[in-house]
């Protein structure tokens, strides 16, 4: 009998059991965990930094190494895109001023 299928799903299982755990660790307890204030002050900025820490490397990276033109379609397509939500505060503007940048400079002009 071939047992390799039993390591993979040992694994998958145990991962499935941390992820759940980790997820419903303040849902457990039956009354409030009480936490610092400093971590709650903390955790106000985490969302931000993740964002910053995805999006950050799109725009300044290309093949693992930092963009060394200006002629690269996602730079004035992030300055028009800021411009407009410091602007009018909408997201989907800023979505769709970005994408109306970009797209020209990258499929037309092959920035």
């Amino acid at each position: 009998m071939n047992w390799d299928w039993i390591t993979p799903a040992i694994a998958i299982l145990g991962l499935a059991v941390i992820t759940v755990i980790s997820r419903a660790f303040f849902m457990i307890p039956e009354r409030e965990v009480p936490l610092p204030d400093w971590l709650k002050r903390g955790l106000k900025y985490a969302p931000l930094a993740a964002l910053t820490a995805v999006i950050a490397p799109e725009i300044l990276m290309t093949q693992g190494a930092l963009i060394t033109t200006w002629m690269d379609a996602r730079l004035p397509a992030v300055l028009c895109a800021s411009a407009y939500y410091f602007w009018r505060r909408g997201i989907l503007g800023t979505i769709v001023v970005g994408m109306a940048v970009y797209l020209p400079l990258h499929v037309a002009w092959g920035w």
